[in-house]
């Protein structure tokens, strides 16, 4: 099972950044940081098959796909976002890690911008 993999790597990872926090605490820093990356670009490898089931739901569903694909856009900019702010934020860089958050939140916005205005299409001609 991959979750068995990752929370074993999360584990190592976390005993060996504990053990050398009181000695190097920058070489802590350094491998949470290339756990957390390792573990995102394992997550990458099972974005195909989402994408894959978002293909097969647009089919069955009569929906127009450009939603569906904002849908998907809006949920990857979260995912992005929350694991570059918790990477900020254990390294001590927390206000970097809000701006992120804060850009994040507007980018979504922005992409559902277009959903939002079919929604008000659509409130305006019940009217």
């Amino acid at each position: 099972m991959d979750i068995v993999r990752i929370a074993a790597l999360g584990i190592v990872g976390v005993l060996i950044a504990v053990s050398l926090k009181k000695e190097r605490a920058e070489y802590a820093v350094l491998v949470a940081m290339t756990v957390c990356i390792c573990i995102f670009f394992y997550l990458l490898t099972k974005v195909g098959t989402v994408l894959l089931f978002v293909e097969e739901l647009t089919e069955m569903i009569p929906v127009d796909s450009r939603y569906i694909g904002l849908i998907v856009k809006m949920v990857g900019i979260t995912y992005v976002a929350e694991f570059a702010t918790d990477i900020c934020k254990d390294a001590g860089y927390g206000a970097i890690g809000n701006q992120i958050e804060i850009f994040a939140k507007l980018s979504i916005l922005v992409v559902s911008i277009p959903v939002i205005h079919v929604f008000l299409e659509t409130m305006g001609s019940f009217l």
